[in-house]
């Protein structure tokens, strides 16, 4: 049995083979040999080698970086980016005890390490044909525009946002790397799972009935992700919500937004990625303690409310000592599909479908043997729809968390919060908010 196929984003109106064909025939000048650039980049020879810069020297874009490695033979890691600089020297000690075919296409001298807020250009500037973008979401959009700017292959990791204006400014980058064939693939690596893409294609055909509910959930109850909050003698107060990134809205969205966006995207998925028309949640923070919170709450519930009537209802949690659950089921007319599972049943309990095809690499690796893949054949994926509005979902629902308030889809799309800050270096002075307080706190 076949792969299921990824699920394309609608594709451009201008095919590739057409706009080389009427570049051929109209360009001239520097705008035939720019044109020509790009055409290369959007198809790369088997024997060419694909150098790669990391962006965000974290535990997760260290592994994209070893799974982008595995990913194609043909490729080398020549360049790293972080804003600090022990996070580079503990990738470089992290790399250096790889042995055999990997360890010999690491190639990270002093000079392509670069530390700071514009390690990211550096990285960008050095070279590289692929960028893994692995930072903290915050940083997602600004970064995803610099590269497709400067005509590079992205890899970046969900979410790609963390207000309105990012998911826009990401909607806009993904729509100008289709125009220059640029690939850009999204971290949600659900999409790349060998079951749950047979679920959804299942779904899609039918096999369901018609969609009348869904459910999501991400309750993990580990404490402490993806690491306790710490505080060290000399951190000014913007260094110190970096090195915590994940306990503050501006720089992580908050976990419904950083982590719990992996079931909700399932099930925006099982829809075609279609927007719900308004959302209203209850949350809050209840577990965690101590003098140092961040901003984050610890618990969402949200209902999610289509125009045809669905209500998709999402819940996630980061407590410690409760109950786990981190799964998507889509109920219709005719039965309900456990999506990590790859089963069916009707609503007498009785399984009327199962996967029984191949179980595919893992999905984080599989996201990176597809990525390069296209680059080899020069149909480059383009996920930019689909992890924009997924993030955008996420947003959605932390905003009705927070103001306590029935949120609409086109207000969320409108709101005016942006986390952006005025510039991007030490000496910015950076408050934390208080924390949100539901009926209070102002929808923006």
């Amino acid at each position: 049995m076949t792969p299921e196929p990824v699920q394309p984003d609608m594709p451009s109106p201008t095919t590739r083979r057409h706009f080389l064909a009427r570049t051929a025939a109209t360009a001239v000048g520097a705008g035939l040999a720019l044109d020509r650039r790009l055409a290369a980049a959007a198809h790369v020879s088997s024997d060419e080698t694909l150098k790669i810069g990391l962006v965000g020297c974290g535990g997760r874009g260290r592994g994209a970086a070893i799974q982008a490695l595995r990913a194609d033979a043909n490729t080398r890691l020549i360049a790293l980016g972080d804003i600090f600089q022990d996070q580079i020297d503990s990738t470089l000690q992290l790399f250096n005890r790889y042995g055999g075919d990997l360890s010999s296409r690491i190639d990270l001298p002093a000079e392509r390490c670069f530390v700071g807020f514009d390690a990211y250009q550096k990285v960008i500037d050095s070279g590289v044909d692929v960028v893994l973008l692995a930072t903290p979401p915050h940083f997602r959009p600004q970064h995803l525009e610099a590269c497709v700017k400067a005509g590079k292959h992205v890899f970046a990791e969900k979410p790609v946002a963390v207000d309105a204006p990012g998911v826009k400014r990401v909607l806009a980058a993904s729509e100008a790397a289709k125009k220059k064939d640029l690939a850009v693939v999204s971290g949600l690596c659900w999409r790349y799972h060998y079951v749950a893409r047979a679920s959804i294609r299942r779904i899609h055909d039918g096999a369901v009935g018609r969609i009348v509910a869904m459910y999501s959930a991400y309750n993990a109850s580990r404490p402490g992700k993806p690491w306790p909050m710490r505080h060290e003698k000399g951190w000014s107060p913007l260094e110190w919500q970096l090195r915590n990134w994940y306990w503050f809205t501006w720089l992580s969205g908050d976990h419904i937004v950083e982590q719990a966006i992996h079931s909700m995207d399932k099930a925006a998925w099982a829809v075609h990625d279609a927007p719900p028309v308004a959302a209203v949640s209850l949350g809050g923070l209840q577990a965690r303690r101590g003098p140092e919170l961040g901003t984050i709450y610890d618990h969402h519930a949200v209902v999610y409310e289509y125009a045809d009537g669905l209500r998709h209802v999402h819940t996630c949690r980061q407590q410690p000592g409760c109950a786990n659950d981190v799964s998507c089921r889509i109920v219709g007319t005719r039965g309900v599909c456990e999506i990590e599972r790859g089963i069916i049943r009707d609503h007498d309990g009785k399984v009327i479908w199962k996967y029984s095809g191949p179980k595919g690499a893992p999905m984080h690796q599989q996201e990176h043997n597809e990525l390069f893949a296209s680059l080899r054949a020069g149909t480059p994926i383009n996920n930019g729809h689909y992890m924009a509005m997924s993030t955008m979902l996420a947003i959605l629902g932390r905003m009705a968390s927070y103001t306590g308030k029935k949120i609409s889809w086109d207000q969320a799309m409108a709101s005016k919060q942006d986390f952006t800050l005025p510039r991007y270096d030490w000496d910015v002075s950076v408050d934390v908010p208080p924390i949100a307080i539901p009926g209070v706190t102002p929808f923006v």
